[in-house]
């Protein structure tokens, strides 16, 4: 069983290892409804009982494959997400691939965060779901580099409207906590000068090759009791595959340029001296801040839960962690794992 903390001051709990759905709504690839079914099961069996999705991940897909595949699994916990609505599409596509997902081109999505436009997106999602109330509610993207130009009319109608939205909702019992689902660390500081959160799903900027939230957003979280959810633990691909591959390297959603393979390459070769995987490496220093509850990992079968399980529990020695910081890799001061296992 993998630990369960609590969100914020409310009453979710979540597992300290969560499961992210955006793989089986066909992120970049097809997936089977059996296999996808199979995920999540692999995923309860083994004790992990959070799982995170949205109505974005494949449009749509994801929430009814995760709903479908929870279907009595009343002790599992749900977070999805509100910012863009589905629609019928203007034209179908035909295109194999939409904004990353192998999905159906006779729907789009359209950014909305006003007040109609959350409570429409939460009717939907807890239909496709299957339930009537979901843990975890996030606004998804809300941030300067998702909307370029258009960022502050978002950020304003999501202010004056849809944050009024979330708040009613968790007092009307529909949701159980609210935060924002963000790979910008801004927004995060911006959002929590105006509104109280429960929660950030902040993906990628807490990870061995990027720490900038340690000296001003997780401080001010603590403070404010505010639960940190990691995603993008393995900044798009790199801490994950390594280096020594012939396929195209991946960070932060771009090939990884010199800098970050060279310091990848280095990890690595601390990893080898100590037989840590790096993935491994990857996952537990991001889950070793006292301040993150849960780290999700995107998922879409049960070889990748069970490698995912592995990962989290692998033993690995202090002196791993210290050779990392000797060479300075890490700074000095991050918190890492404090035992010699997970």
């Amino acid at each position: 069983m993998h630990p369960q903390r609590q969100i914020g001051s409310t009453n979710v709990k979540v597992s300290s290892l969560g499961f992210g759905a955006a793989p089986i709504g066909n992120l970049y690839k097809s997936v089977a409804d059996e296999s996808a079914s199979q995920a999540v099961k692999s995923a309860l069996d083994a004790g992990i009982c959070y799982f995170d999705t949205a109505p974005y991940y494949g449009l749509g897909t994801s929430e009814t494959r995760l709903g479908a595949a929870l279907q009595a699994q009343t002790e599992a916990v749900v977070s999805s997400k509100v910012g863009r609505l589905l629609c019928p599409a203007d034209t179908p596509s035909g295109e194999s691939l939409r904004y990353g997902f192998a999905c159906d081109d006779s729907l789009d999505v359209a950014f909305d965060y006003s007040f109609d436009g959350v409570m429409r997106s939460v009717e939907a999602s807890l239909e496709r779901i299957g339930r009537n109330r979901i843990d975890i509610l996030l606004a998804h993207d809300l941030g300067r580099y998702q909307h370029g130009d258009g960022y502050s009319y978002h950020l304003k109608q999501f202010l004056e409207g849809g944050y009024k939205a979330l708040a009613e909702l968790r007092d009307q019992g529909v949701i159980g906590a609210l935060g924002v689902g963000v790979n910008e660390k801004e927004i995060c500081l911006e959002l929590l000068a105006e509104v109280d959160l429960d929660c950030l799903l902040l993906a990628g900027r807490y990870t061995l090759l990027e720490q900038s939230p340690v000296n001003d957003l997780f401080p001010l979280c603590r403070e404010r009791n505010v639960s940190v959810i990691l995603g993008g633990v393995f900044n798009s691909g790199i801490l994950a595959t390594g280096t020594k591959t012939s396929a195209v390297l991946h960070y932060d959603y771009a090939p990884a340029p010199e800098i970050i393979i060279k310091r990848v390459s280095a990890i690595e070769v601390i990893c080898a001296a100590y037989g840590v995987p790096l993935a491994a490496a990857a996952l537990q220093f991001s889950a070793a801040h006292p301040q993150v509850t849960s780290v999700v990992l995107g998922l879409a079968s049960p070889a990748e839960v069970e490698t995912a399980v592995a990962m989290h529990s692998f033993v690995i020695p202090q002196e791993f962690w210290q050779q990392l910081k000797n060479s300075g890799l890490i700074a000095a001061e991050l918190p890492v794992p404090e035992r010699d296992s997970q």
